[in-house]
């Protein structure tokens, strides 16, 4: 049996010959073997990673930070999943420090910090480092609580204190960097433009979350400071996500790379919302005690804080339908290639997810509880898909690739999917209908998949 055609894509190792077909599974494992024995094999040389390493790669951190807090504080308490929340926390601190490691190996060795501040999508993904930080913090004092560690509350305020730091100059510079020297059009925004000032919104929770272990003056100053970030990151954001569903109606859905761009604007409204809630609660229990000459702070700010924290929850859940059917409709006519910004599908869902777990905190109605649970077990599902497609794509060296960071930024722009690279990547894809980007998993699954076209 001869086949019509064989292939000299270097991904693809297998060749069917006068074998018999049911040869392919023998010689999958063979494949498999000679893919994990060369790591990194689609860069020309291993410093490749230090040089092809963005700052985009925090999302991960942010992604994993989130489902760790989310499993550990499942609606229906479970001990066996506070345990898998806690592995994953520790998995994430783990990761942001290698990715820690490696963006500081990249500034020392190619001192690019000033082209990552001109570069229009990686200084956006700037952002990301205060926020992967952030998800670290809380999950150090919500999971560690219960063991009344004396060392924890005081390490979380040192690394808040940084998180504060980096947010509120991520959201100083970068704008004014974009303002000042970055060229853009209506049509060609991104909704990563929220990337620098979502921060502060993450930083004033993640200052409530710290805020819940001190009392006294401590308390007061963290949760001042908390609703000032919260203030100064909100309403940009506000403004950004106004002048990006213009640019939506305007002209229409991002392209297929930026697919999952369309969940980020679903982070500072869940993330907003989640953080006034979990202030104006810490505001009821600190002011009433701390600040008796300021008579009924505590409650006004907690009555205020959940009034606005339900508003916003219903914005943040209709971009999140939003975001949802636009990627189901981009998968379903297009064929999206993996990227790392597919991990922007994570983080910003996970704050409509703590938004709705605070809810049912306060209401203590049914509908919060079921409804969290039940994304939540979805997201989780996603994450696990999202990771995996991560590991892959990164043992092979396809996500340190220099030369591909604009295409595989998060949520990349438009621009760059109508350069010659992005033109040849869609005629192989089309040719080898599989994903433009192959894995070792798609090789061999191709391959033992696809029936044989016989002469």
């Amino acid at each position: 049996m001869h086949s019509r055609y064989t292939t000299n894509r270097t991904e693809v190792t297998l060749n069917i010959g006068d074998d018999d077909i049911s040869a392919k599974g023998a010689f999958a494992g063979l494949s498999l073997k000679h893919h994990i024995q060369r790591p990194m094999r689609k860069l020309e040389t291993k410093s490749d990673i230090i040089r092809g390493f963005s700052p985009a790669w925090f999302t991960a951190t942010m992604g994993t930070g989130a489902i760790a807090s989310l499993t550990y504080s499942f609606p229906y308490s479970n001990r066996p999943l506070e345990y898998i929340g806690m592995g994953i926390g520790l998995f994430n601190i783990i990761l942001y420090i290698v990715c820690l490691v490696l963006f500081a190996a990249r500034l020392i060795k190619y001192r690019d910090m000033s082209d990552i501040l001109l570069h229009p999508q990686l200084s956006m993904s700037l952002g990301t480092i205060p926020m992967g930080l952030c998800t670290v913090v809380s999950g150090l004092v919500t999971m560690l609580s219960r063991y009344n560690t004396t060392w924890v509350p005081t390490f979380a305020l040192v690394l808040w204190c940084i998180v504060v730091a980096a947010s509120v100059l991520c959201s100083l510079i970068v704008p004014f960097v974009v303002i000042s020297h970055q060229k853009y059009t209506l049509e060609t925004m991104n909704a990563v433009l929220l990337l620098p000032v979502v921060p502060n919104v993450v930083a004033a929770s993640t200052g409530g979350v710290v805020a819940s272990a001190f009392s006294g003056g401590t308390a007061i100053v963290i949760i001042l400071i908390s609703y000032v970030l919260w203030g100064m990151g909100m309403l940009l954001a506000m403004m950004l996500t106004a002048a990006y569903l213009i640019r939506l109606v305007l002209y229409k859905l991002p392209p297929k790379e930026a697919m999952a761009s369309a969940f980020i604007p679903i982070g500072p409204l869940g993330q907003s919302s989640y953080g006034i809630q979990i202030l104006g609660t810490q505001a009821l229990r600190v002011f009433s005690v701390s600040m008796p000459q300021v008579k009924y702070l505590g409650d006004v700010l907690h009555t205020v804080g959940f009034m606005i924290g339900l508003l916003l929850w219903g914005a943040a859940l209709w971009w999140f339908v939003h975001a949802a059917c636009s990627a189901i409709y981009t998968l379903v006519h297009e064929r999206v290639p993996f990227n790392l910004g597919w991990w922007a599908l994570i983080f910003p869902s996970g704050t409509v997810l703590f938004s709705t777990n605070a809810l049912w905190n306060t209401t203590g109605y049914a509908f919060f509880r079921v409804l969290s649970a039940v994304l939540t077990t979805g997201l989780a599902i996603v994450w696990v898909c999202v990771l995996l497609n991560t590991v892959v794509y990164a043992w092979t060296g396809e996500l340190f690739k220099p030369s591909n960071i604009s295409r595989l930024e998060l949520a990349g722009s438009s621009d760059n999917s109508d350069g010659p690279e992005s033109e040849e990547y869609r005629a192989l894809s089309e040719v080898a209908h599989v994903q433009p980007t192959d894995s070792p998993v798609s090789g061999i699954t191709r391959v033992l998949t696809e029936p044989a076209q016989v002469a």
